[in-house]
């Protein structure tokens, strides 16, 4: 159990204090009347300069009940005395932090934390029992003015709990946040802050002629460039091709992370984000605080234009903070609204979902982009039957207002988290599919931090939304025979001449694929064919205006009298191809898999594998077919046994599948890494975030622990 223990802080980082730098007014009378937590379950503590220096640290507000690290009103006076544990004398300077029993007896927080992790719970001087131990906090190394402020723990009734603050000049925040989460929940969700007209897009007036200039990109590629008169090509593939403009925003420079998040850079879209958060039983202990963290940093990162919402489920459901702008002092509502957060009950995702999906229609005011991320670790109790040959209708558990394809023009996807091996990874994928979000597989502890911030990534830049692209036959013997495009909404006219591919919204470089046929026929008129015509329109989130692009793109086609025998395939057509038959392969496999048959369902996947790399693109070295390689030599490891599959494999591929249907990047395995082969989809608005996710917990974003996949601790499983 011990070692069991120190894996668990180890993993959260419990091994240092956390040193808070100094960005406001540190006066005895700011420290009394910062503001007081409500969270019970949380015990307060503060933290004194390892450096010796306790002038360039700030107390953590205790309470006057709390047992925890006190720092002394008076400036450089410090309790006197001997610690009774290493009988060394305390003195301020030292570079020790000193920690104050409910007892009134001090030691060396070093001292005592090492005391009490051994089951000690009992005052080495006088022998009381202590209610509230100490223990070390987690060793973030917290740029200088740069995201959330990072107190100590102390766990209590077998949970941890992070408990983030930010600085703030609003003294009162947080005594506004515990009246807002201790207020009745309205019957409807109409208590949105209402937002300024002329600032819920982050918009840089300055930058409109850049704006102007930077449109969707439209490409066209043909299978090949020429066709004889004399022959005809049935199945004839051409290739759509959408790159999105880049971002009005600054980039990262040069790696430095104390800038302002990227919300207050310049040009983007405002966000309406609510977060619909698993707080059953099993969700306890690390789970909880690294959510909690997770929640923290997407905190941070939206800007005072953005709103939040977040929304706790259980055994029911309840909106525990309601839809407010991130300012200074929404940030820290919003923080303290996360804290007050506790682990119990069961789990009922489409109480959560409806809750989630009310704070959108019942709103007065609305952002440009609105989404919802649901994060859950198990399976719904309460509307998913568990009963043997009974099928379950995943429809139920998204509410009518959020599918996509209900007609009612209330697009809200739902970006979905499975947390662990036990969460019901068929029911997610099932939820974000419907909604037209994104499924990610959180598989490892320390990746949820991770995995949210390439999510917001995405969502904090949005450049494009409604996109309609239209695909029409030009030559009048042309008929349309298929449109490939993945989960998107795609329509056909009956004669088949014209169609449209509903694409909605694209983040900043986001590029989309899209491959439709036609059979070329014989035709000895001319030396060219025009075949295809592309258009696209689409919505400006920033000036919300249609933009209708002038230029279109024509396919056209060279029609020789004799073939040309050194014709080579498209290396562009091919490598979408290779996507698509790896896809194909994926979904087939699965097929195989959930009905029992690994066997054939590893055959599949290694004979796609097989094929993928004869293909010109693979020995080329093209990237996208090397991950594509790579992605299929995982998944057939994690077919190897029923227990595999069940523990990881099924959500590892229903990931990837979300992935390549919306051609967007999903979190699976080490995706989110540097040195993943799986980030064909990210667009480089996602790898800033992530790198400031991982270096903000770490320093650097290259050394980063191995933890143990995250399962449920402890584990408990339906109504609790």
């Amino acid at each position: 159990m011990g070692s069991q223990w120190r894996k668990v802080k180890l993993a959260l980082g419990f091994n240092n204090c956390v040193h808070i730098p100094r960005n406001f007014d540190d006066s005895s009378s700011s420290l009394n009347s910062a503001p007081e937590r409500f969270s019970d379950s949380i015990s307060s503590s503060a933290v004194i300069s390892p450096t010796g220096d306790s002038s360039g640290y700030r107390q953590s507000t205790p309470r006057p009940s709390s047992s925890g690290l006190r720092l002394p009103k008076s400036g450089p006076k410090s309790p006197k005395g001997t610690c009774a544990i290493c009988l060394n004398i305390m003195k301020p300077g030292q570079g020790h932090a000193i920690f104050i029993a409910e007892c009134s007896h001090s030691f060396h927080f070093y001292c005592i934390t090492s005391n009490v992790k051994h089951g000690n719970q009992n005052c080495p001087v006088c022998r009381a029992k202590w209610k509230e131990v100490p223990f070390h906090s987690p060793a973030y190394n917290v740029p200088h003015n740069n995201m959330a402020r990072i107190n100590p723990l102390t766990p209590r009734d077998d949970d941890w709990t992070t408990l983030l603050r930010i600085p703030s000049q609003q003294l009162d925040a947080g005594r506004q946040s515990s009246s807002l989460n201790h207020a009745p929940e309205p019957a409807i969700f109409d208590d949105d802050e209402a937002l300024d007209q002329q600032n819920s897009n982050t918009h840089n007036k300055n930058e409109d002629d850049h704006n102007i200039v930077s449109t969707l990109e439209i490409k066209t590629y043909p299978e090949v460039s020429a066709v004889p008169k004399s022959a005809s090509r049935d199945n004839f593939a051409v290739l759509i091709h959408l790159k999105a403009p880049p971002s009005g925003r600054k980039q990262n420079d040069g790696g430095n992370n104390t800038e302002q998040p990227p919300s207050d850079q310049n040009s983007r879209a405002s966000v309406d984000l609510v977060t619909v958060l698993d707080v059953s039983g099993s969700m306890g202990g690390t789970k909880l605080a690294l959510l909690k963290r997770a929640m923290g940093f997407v905190i941070q990162n939206l800007g005072p234009s953005d709103r939040l919402s977040v929304i706790a489920f259980s055994s029911t459901a309840r909106r525990v903070f309601p839809l407010r702008q991130m300012t200074d002092t929404g940030r820290q509502q919003a923080i303290q609204a996360v804290n007050s957060l506790v682990a119990s009950g069961g789990t009922n995702i489409a109480e959560g979902l409806r809750k989630g999906a009310k704070v959108f229609v019942d709103r007065r005011w609305k952002n440009p982009v609105s989404s919802i991320i649901l994060l859950s670790d198990g399976q719904d109790t309460y509307s998913v039957s568990s009963r043997p040959n009974v099928e379950t209708n995943y429809q139920l558990l998204v509410p009518n207002s959020i599918h996509r394809n209900n007609g009612t023009g209330l697009s809200i996807p739902v970006h979905a988290f499975g947390f662990g091996s036990d969460h019901d990874a068929t029911s997610m994928h099932s939820i974000s599919d419907i909604s037209g979000g994104t499924f990610s597989f959180i598989e490892a502890e320390d990746v949820i931090q991770d995995a949210f911030a390439q999510c917001i990534g995405g969502l904090l830049s949005v450049v494009v939304q409604e996109l309609q692209v239209k695909v029409e036959c030009v030559h009048p013997s042309l008929q349309l025979g298929s449109v490939k495009a993945g989960s998107y909404r795609t329509s056909l006219m009956p004669n088949a001449r014209m169609a449209s591919i509903n694409v909605g919204d694209l983040y900043a470089e986001e590029e989309r694929d899209f491959l439709v046929t036609v059979n070329v026929p014989v035709d000895s008129s001319s030396d060219e064919m025009t075949l295809l015509i592309v258009r696209g329109i689409y919505r400006d989130p920033i000036t919300r205006e249609m933009v209708d692009l002038e230029e279109s793109s024509e396919v056209k086609i060279e029609r020789p009298n004799i073939g040309r025998t050194e014709l080579f395939v498209s290396i562009e057509v091919e490598r979408q191809r290779n996507r698509l038959r790896a896809a194909e392969a994926m979904g087939e496999a699965r097929v195989a898999a959930e009905r029992g048959d690994l066997s054939v369902a590893v055959s599949v996947l290694e004979s796609c594998h097989k094929a993928l790399s004869e293909t010109v693109s693979s020995q080329a070295g093209d990237r996208l077919s090397i991950a594509l390689s790579a992605e299929l030599k995982e998944m057939q490891e994690r077919m190897a046994s029923r227990r595999v599959y069940e523990q990881s494999g099924r959500a590892y591929v229903l990931s990837g599948l979300s992935s390549h249907s919306w051609q967007r990047a999903t979190a699976r395995g080490n995706s989110t890494e540097s040195t993943s082969l799986l980030q064909s989809y990210q667009t480089p608005s996602m790898v800033d975030m992530v790198t400031r996710s991982q270096t903000i917990i770490l320093g650097t974003p290259q050394h980063r622990p191995i933890l143990r996949p995250a399962k449920s601790f402890p584990e408990r499983h339906g109504r609790e």
